[in-house]
């Protein structure tokens, strides 16, 4: 069973948080928003995007929504900014009131909410018409290298490991799949790209570590995992990618899709 824990802000920036500022970053790049507009974020979690939107776009208002009490403490906690409107919610009951969106964005977190049909329709729930809404996933199948890594270790070792993989777990992670779950909802104008960053580590403790953080489906595969197992995980990783140590250089691909309210539309 999927043991998908996402509770601590530190935790989570050591894991896979300190990868998500860039792709962050590039995605409101692609999105090129208007400034002086409202925003909604579905899953906010630690900041990473709240902040770029901050940085970049001029927002009018933040509307920054996590069911984890935990990450809006910790957003609360780290951004002081009047424009930012930390809520705890579920991304199937957005607390957002209808139509008040210009922009409904989520980073890294829409094939983690219970039926993404459902999802979508309550980001077009709290969109005004003419609104865009936007996401990014991380490509867990082949472009998300680190993790690609660890499966494929662990699956090595333990096949039964396999119905873990996030690769498996969530096919909206691919573009095909996401063009049609925006298209579905009726969006139009809906348009797919990918995005890369460099993901480096300075040795492989620096890779390791952040997997017994406990945040995450790989994190919760290694805590359930006995002293042994772990060990023989480890080094199996470790032989793969740092035989002779030294620095891990790899990469991780997000998938970003975008796509705009019809003007007639109503909030129902």
């Amino acid at each position: 069973m999927a043991n998908d824990v996402w509770a601590s802000g530190k935790a989570y920036d050591g894991y896979v948080g300190r990868w998500s500022r860039p792709v962050a970053e590039r995605f409101l790049h692609w999105l090129a928003p208007r400034p002086g507009a409202d925003w909604v974020e579905v899953g906010s979690g630690t900041g990473a995007l709240t902040r770029a939107v901050l940085a970049t776009a001029e927002p009018e208002r933040i509307v920054a929504t996590d069911r984890s009490p935990d990450f809006i403490a910790h957003l609360s906690g780290t951004v002081a900014d009047r424009r930012v409107d930390p809520r705890v919610g579920d991304g199937l009951a957005l607390p957002a009131e209808d139509g008040s969106a210009d922009y409904v964005v989520s980073g890294l977190v829409l094939n983690f909410i219970p039926g993404p049909d459902a999802a979508l329709q309550e980001m077009r729930r709290v969109a005004r018409p003419g609104a865009v809404i936007a996401a990014y996933v991380w490509d867990y199948a082949q472009g998300m290298q680190m993790i690609r890594a660890f499966w494929d270790a662990a699956v090595a070792l333990d096949p039964a490991a396999g119905a873990l993989d996030e690769a498996v777990r969530f096919p909206l992670c691919e573009p095909g799949a996401l063009l049609d779950v925006l298209s579905g909802a009726g969006l139009v104008e809906v348009a797919v790209t990918d995005i890369i960053v460099p993901t480096d580590f300075i040795d492989f403790d620096d890779f390791w570590t952040p997997f017994l953080s406990g945040q995450g489906p790989a994190p919760g595969y290694c805590a359930s995992l006995d002293e042994a197992a772990l060990t023989r995980l480890r080094e199996r990783l470790r032989d793969t990618l740092a035989p002779n140590g030294g620095a891990i250089r790899l990469t991780a691909r997000a998938w970003a899709v975008r796509g705009t309210v019809p003007e007639s539309s109503r909030t129902r």
